[in-house]
Parts: structure tokens; C-alpha cells; sequence
């Protein structure tokens, strides 16, 4: 897999969905249809192949069914195409909710971040509302919820990242409405006997979006990196993807919470010089590292479900062959940088 090479946007879907041996044990266990809410992010779409392509090649055909408003009809035909159904819904009305597809187990990928400032109510209202909903409609099912590392606080640079059992104190109405997310699905949860493990997310690394496109992009514009703050987690897409599904081996009557980043704490400064000597460019810095960043200890979930993670070394080439050959992107900046909750 380290070895591979994307030219076209083709290539890289089918890397990210190609069958996962690792997912097999966890998929027999489902024995029927898996709901995937919010499936028409940034991730969605390849998790609901990436399941699909792994049970053809079980040969078992219960379905994978994909529930977004799906404002992109392009998305929408490609999962189609891919085996995947597709249910069409606004998970802001109660009464849909009620209304969404039967499901042996579910993964929730329902989220609002960016756009807070502007229109605050709307993100306290995806981010509360609807998990209350969903937990009435799927009682007594495995979920597998995911959150984000924005949950925590800033972190110093040498603790190794916030683990799941610290204080929950963040900055910024986003940070603040997901951690009511992750109250109101626990509630939910032991009301309507959901075994669910809720998974903080940061961040996850695409060659059309990502931290790492993020400051590449920099780089190859001969712009300043800014340093202020220096350090980060990240993993790889498909390693994201395919722990999501792993973890509803980890769910409990009691939900289980679990950060899920990569093993290593990145140093902006480094990947970014990375980037230029691949690129034969020469960087250029703004500002000063802090000794605080958003940093999560993933190692809890490595020690319950082992998993060989891509190397950022390797995303890091992937991305500056991307970028430079001209692969496009989703431009939409992950703004990792904000220190103040505001986004």
C-alpha cells in the first residue's frame, strides 16, 4: 500500500476503499443493514464503499445504506454506482428521523464546525438536536459516534496529548456544542440501551483536504508557514475509516469514549521543511511555536485494536506529488491554526 502512487481521483477512491482484511471478524458480527448518518462529508462516502467492497468480498450482500441531505448529486450517483444505497434526508427534522431505515448497527457522522460564528444556533442545533433523535430511533442498537479532539483543551507540547479521561474544558461555541453532542448521545445511549463508543477525531488526512494540504500548499506558494501554533495530530483517511468501523467492536452498555488520532505528535516546522525538500522549494516561517497545542493520546485505542498506521512520511510524498501534478482539491482549509474556539 506505501508503495502506491495516485494519479486521478479514481485512484485514490479506489485505495481508500479498497477491501479491508482487518474489518472482517467485526462485519460477520453485524449480520444486517449498516445506517451510516452524515454520510455525505469529507469521509463518508469512501467508509460506506469501504464497508460495501469489504462484505463482497465476504460474499455477504446485507446492505450498506448512506443517509445525507446529499446536496452534492455527483456524491450521491457514485455511491449508487458503488453498491451503496442512498436515503435522502434532513436530519434536523424530528419527524425524518423517525422515519430513517432500519439498521442492525450505525455509524454517526453528523457534525457542524465551521460557520459557528456566523450562525451559532444552527450549530448547537445539529450538534444537540439531532443526536436526541437518532437515539430514539435506533434504541437498543451498536452505534459508533464520532466526536472531535476539540473537545479538549490546549495541551503542553510535552504531555503527550490530552487522554480520555481529562477535564473537557474547551474554548469556542463549536468546541462547547460538541461536547454537548457527546452528553446528549451518552444520555441517549443508556435511555434507549444503545451499546455505543463515541470517537474523538483529529484530523484526518486526504490528499484533497487535511492539515498537510494545508501548509504543502503553503510551501509550494512560496507563502509563510506560520508557527504559532507548532504542533499537531493527524492520520491517514483510510486508517481513520477503517478504525470507525473496528470500534464498534469497542462499544459498551456504558458508552466507551476513545481518541483516535495518529501515534505521533507532528511538528508544523518539520513537515513543513519536509514538503519543500520534496518539492525542492525553501520555506518560509511566521511566528514562534507555543509549548500548547490540541494534542490527543490515542494510545488507548492502538492498544485495543493494533493497527500498522501509514506513515506521515508517506502522506507527506503522496501529497506533494498530488498537489504538484495539479490534483484538485476540496479548498476548504481545516483552519487547524485557531487558538480561541473560532471558526
Amino acid at each position: 500500500m506505501n508503495n502506491a502512487t495516485f494519479s486521478t481521483v479514481e485512484s485514490l477512491l479506489c485505495h481508500f476503499t479498497e477491501p479491508a482484511e482487518e474489518l472482517k471478524t467485526v462485519l460477520k458480527s453485524i449480520q444486517g443493514p449498516l445506517v451510516v448518518l452524515g454520510a455525505g462529508g469529507k469521509m463518508g462516502p469512501t467508509l460506506c464503499v469501504l464497508v460495501k467492497r469489504t462484505l463482497e468480498s465476504m460474499e455477504v450482500h446485507w446492505p450498506v445504506i448512506a443517509v445525507s441531505r446529499f446536496s452534492s448529486k455527483h456524491q450521491k450517483k457514485w455511491l449508487e454506482s458503488q453498491g451503496v444505497q442512498t436515503h435522502v434526508a434532513d436530519l434536523l427534522d424530528q419527524e425524518t428521523c423517525a422515519l430513517l431505515p432500519d439498521a442492525a448497527a450505525v455509524i454517526y457522522l453528523v457534525g457542524l464546525k465551521f460557520g459557528t460564528t456566523e450562525n451559532p444556533e444552527l450549530t448547537w442545533a445539529v450538534n444537540t438536536l439531532i443526536p436526541t433523535w437518532v437515539c430514539q430511533r435506533y434504541a437498543g442498537k451498536r452505534m459508533v459516534a464520532l466526536s472531535t479532539g476539540n473537545v479538549y483543551p490546549m495541551s503542553h507540547i510535552q504531555s503527550g496529548g490530552s487522554l480520555e479521561t481529562d477535564s473537557l474544558t474547551p474554548s469556542g461555541e463549536y468546541a462547547n456544542a460538541a461536547v454537548a453532542r457527546e452528553r446528549l448521545l451518552g444520555y441517549g445511549a443508556s435511555v434507549h440501551g444503545i451499546r455505543m463508543s463515541i470517537l474523538r477525531l483529529n484530523y484526518a488526512l486526504d490528499l484533497r483536504y487535511g492539515v498537510i494540504v494545508d501548509i504543502a500548499k503553503q510551501v509550494l506558494e512560496d507563502q509563510a508557514v506560520d508557527l504559532s501554533l507548532g504542533y499537531f495530530n493527524a492520520i491517514w483517511q483510510r486508517d481513520a475509516n477503517i478504525s470507525i468501523i473496528r470500534s464498534l467492536d469497542l462499544t459498551g452498555s456504558v458508552p466507551t469514549t476513545w481518541n483516535l488520532t495518529g501515534d505521533l505528535t507532528l511538528s508544523v516546522r518539520d513537515v513543513a521543511e519536509e514538503i519543500a525538500r520534496h518539492a525542492g522549494k525553501k520555506c518560509k516561517f511566521v511566528g514562534v511555536e507555543s509549548e500548547e497545542a490540541l494534542l490527543s493520546n490515542a494510545s488507548h485505542i492502538w492498544e485495543r485494536i493494533p493497527t500498522i498506521l501509514t506513515p506521515i512520511s508517506q502522506v507527506i510524498a503522496w501529497t506533494v506529488g498530488w498537489l504538484t501534478s495539479k490534483g484538485p482539491t476540496y479548498d476548504k482549509p481545516t483552519h487547524f491554526q485557531v487558538q480561541d474556539g473560532k471558526y
